[in-house]
């Protein structure tokens, strides 16, 4: 795996990454804990999977916290960061990854209460451990970032929506963040090759991936894209707090 941050240039920080057990989110962690930075692994129901990674990260010499939290349970989150605080005081970055929509058997409102509320939630439940120079990371595809210009798969739409309303969300926060000196980015991407998410819209629309890269000419890999996610940690803001990553074209960006 590359070196997406430069060696120790997140030495003595602390990373929280939300749904941090696999994919894209441990990825993400990996890289940070390459950097130097301390992290805390969270995970919904995933104990083992998180602690094999937090033991893989301890060998690079940093501090890794496991925390089973459910995003969408206020109290669970509220736990998570009394958990944060007791072991590392503070938070310096915070990286919302988790998210979803397309598990079936889910309540018809869980789409938008993962990917709005939820990250409102945690955001809001973090940022009393955050300080001036601290940074929030909003992790998101195209297809919910275009949605209101570009329209996407009937069957991942819902979700698209709901990531877009979490989005706009919490880029109202914006002003509030700017005051305290907390910085903001969203990281935007294609449909991922290897995630849940992509595995499932898979199953509900075959083919659809296979389309999906042939229209962009390439689609990032799990790896490929936390790596970017990674990189914003550490990178300048951009003036409209947003970085895309990938083919574009076919969003009108």
């Amino acid at each position: 795996m590359s070196q997406p941050v430069p060696a120790a240039s997140l030495t003595g920080k602390t990373a929280l990454v939300t749904g941090s057990s696999r994919g894209i989110g441990a990825d993400t962690a990996r890289y940070l804990a390459q950097a130097g930075a301390n992290v805390v692994i969270n995970f919904r129901n995933k104990a083992p999977r998180a602690e094999k990674l937090a033991t893989e990260l301890r060998g690079l010499g940093v501090d890794v916290l496991t925390v089973g939290a459910d995003l969408t349970d206020p109290a669970s989150v509220s736990e998570m960061f009394v958990a944060v605080k007791e072991r590392f005081g503070s938070l310096d970055l915070l990286v919302l990854n988790a998210s979803g929509g397309m598990e079936g058997g889910m309540a018809e409102d869980y789409a938008l209460t993962l990917n709005r509320d939820a990250q409102v939630g945690a955001l809001e439940a973090a940022l009393p451990l955050m300080s001036e120079g601290s940074r929030v990371v909003f992790v998101t595809s195209h297809q919910a970032h275009f949605i209101e210009t570009t329209p996407t798969m009937p069957e991942y739409e819902p979700v698209a929506r709901s990531k877009r309303a979490g989005e706009d969300a919490l880029r109202e926060r914006i002003p509030a963040l700017t005051e305290k000196g907390v910085e903001f980015v969203v990281v935007s991407g294609d449909m991922i090759e290897g995630t849940i998410t992509a595995t499932l819209l898979e199953r509900a629309n075959p083919g659809a991936i296979a389309e999906r890269r042939e229209s962009a000419g390439k689609l990032y890999n799990v790896a490929e894209f936390a790596a970017e996610v990674a990189r914003a940690a550490v990178e300048p803001i951009p003036a409209d707090h947003t970085r895309l990553i990938g083919d574009t074209s076919s969003f009108g960006a």
